[in-house]
């Protein structure tokens, strides 16, 4: 049994939880602090080292998913690479920028407590008059940390903890079901996502291969297992492999539409006015209303483009919302070159269903029909708060739930309510690393006193307004994308820096040219 009782260490003032793709970001414009980051496996990467599939690439362009101060190799190849690539691409940053030197590798947080008083709860953002400092001399955290899965556990103190853990890759969101109707009933394997991920090429195929599986879920990770399936059973003793779908999702074949370049309806600053955002003013949303017709009708011009290019129809894919939704909370996928040609030939089946159970030799649905299965794989995401509630201690744990079942954060990094605690990674954009970055380059602006934060009435009223939007944007809101103001939020945050908001050379370009990273390279 693990012990609890080691006196604390305090060895940095900032401590940083996760290296995947936010903590190495965060570690990076923090390093002047020298933070101390515990990772708990052996490796930079994240979801991209530890829950990726063999075939598993990224969703977007490679000059679209870079740090503004570390461009990609070869950044116009327009392949979207793979997770090695990306994983080779996040190495070769964190070595140039000597990040690695501040990471602990198999060193587990298990446990997040406050040791600060009651006072210090509100110095920090707490009262209107008086936001206190990051950095107040003295630590107000400790975390505890259980190294190479080791009995003995080691306190360490800080003053300010950055959360850079994420939503994905730890704790799986499984179904519940009715006794007798779950997994414990049926005779073959079922796994998750999560565990697919972590099998090698052959023992994947192994699995796969002359099986009946059965993939749950129509989003990215299941499109891609249902892929990887069908690779693995080509030839006559191949078996087809089934997805069971209930909401189908806007998937895109790549990023052009009836010959013009996907950004431009909605990764410029023109196009971002067309989408309602927080704090826009009465100019503004009597702009973004007066043009809501067109904003109608770029999603329509997008659904007919892929309902021509995708046979969506044909399989019943086609979502019963439209494709701005899906943009605005995250959703959009791109699906792999051969997808339909695998479903055509009989290799992948799609299967509408609301409800549905296990029985003892596969999956029985409403209508009381059965399927038959020697594998079921769950694409059912990820529970991401969860994970987060498992070490962050009372009275802060039960702030993470809200009503919304988003967890407000202020410019999209301070929770109101929590003292001297940051969180990178835990919104969504067209980019999450770009994302990562520039929240990470404002976090270092707060804790060097460069400007302070409002009020705790003022931090919780913007983040009440942003949910709103995203419930007007969305039916999928909880899910916390930007995507359809995400140059709003950089703004925001560029105004806070003293930096200036529009960072293009001439009014043109900041119209109707793309915003990508490269575009908020750190000033000096």
């Amino acid at each position: 049994m693990a012990t609890l009782d080691n006196p604390p260490i305090i060895v940095s003032k900032i401590g940083i939880i996760g290296a995947g793709v936010s903590g190495i970001a965060a570690t990076k414009q923090l390093s002047h602090h020298n933070p101390l980051v515990f990772e708990a496996t052996d490796s930079i990467g994240g979801v991209w080292r530890h829950c990726s599939y063999n075939s598993t690439k990224l969703q977007s362009e490679r000059r679209d998913y870079e740090f503004s101060d570390f461009p990609w190799p070869q950044r116009d190849n327009s392949e979207f690479p793979t997770h090695l690539e990306i994983l080779d691409y996040l190495h070769s940053y964190a070595q140039h920028f000597d990040v690695v030197k501040n990471i602990r590798f198999n060193s587990k947080v298990v446990h997040i407590r406050y040791v600060g008083d009651h006072e210090d709860t509100y110095n920090f953002g707490g009262l209107p008059s008086d936001h206190g400092t990051p950095l107040p001399g003295y630590p107000l955290w400790e975390l505890a940390v259980q190294t190479n899965q080791s009995d003995t556990i080691q306190w360490y103190a800080f003053e300010f903890i950055v959360v850079c853990i994420g939503k994905y890759g730890d704790i799986a969101k499984l179904p519940e079901f009715t006794t007798n109707k779950g997994p414990e009933v049926f005779k073959g394997r079922v796994m998750h996502t999560l565990d697919y991920c972590k099998l090698d090429q052959e023992a994947a195929t192994k699995l796969l291969k002359g099986k009946k599986v059965v993939v749950v879920g129509f989003k990215k990770s299941g499109i891609d297992l249902a892929m990887e399936c069908a690779m693995a059973n080509q030839g006559p003793e191949g078996q087809p492999c089934t997805m069971i779908v209930r909401t189908s999702h806007w998937i895109v074949p790549h990023y052009w539409i009836w010959g013009l370049p996907f950004s431009m309806f909605y990764s410029t600053r023109s196009s971002q006015f067309l989408h309602e955002r927080p704090n826009q003013g009465l100019v503004k949303a009597l702009l973004c209303l007066l043009l809501s017709p067109l904003r109608s009708g770029i999603s329509k011009f997008i659904e007919s483009y892929l309902l021509w290019k995708l046979p969506l129809v044909k399989y019943g894919l086609k979502p019963e919302h439209p494709f701005e939704e899906d943009y605005a909370s995250c959703q959009m996928a791109i699906v792999p070159e051969n997808f339909f040609s695998e479903a055509d030939k009989g290799n992948i089946v799609f299967k509408r269903a609301s409800n549905w159970s296990f029985w003892s030799g596969g999956i029985e649905f409403e209508d009381k029909s059965k399927l038959e299965a020697d594998v079921v794989v769950l694409a059912t995401g990820f529970d991401g708060k969860k994970k987060l509630k498992t070490i962050l201690a009372h009275p802060f744990r039960g702030l993470l739930d809200y009503p919304s079942g988003i967890m407000p954060l202020y410019r999209g990094t301070i929770h109101p309510l929590i003292p001297n605690m940051a969180f990178v990674g835990y919104i969504e954009s067209v980019s999450n690393l770009a994302t990562s970055e520039i929240h990470s380059m404002w976090l270092s602006g707060l804790i060097d006193k460069k400007f302070e934060l409002p009020s705790v009435e003022k931090m919780l009223s913007q983040t009440l307004t942003e949910i709103d939007v995203m419930k007007r944007s969305t039916r999928f809101y909880k899910r916390h994308c930007i995507s359809t103001h995400s140059i709003n939020d950089s703004d925001e945050m560029c105004e806070d820096m003293g930096w200036s908001s529009w960072r293009k050379k001439n009014w043109i370009t900041e119209a109707f040219s793309p915003y990508s990273s490269e575009d908020y390279r750190k000033e000096d």
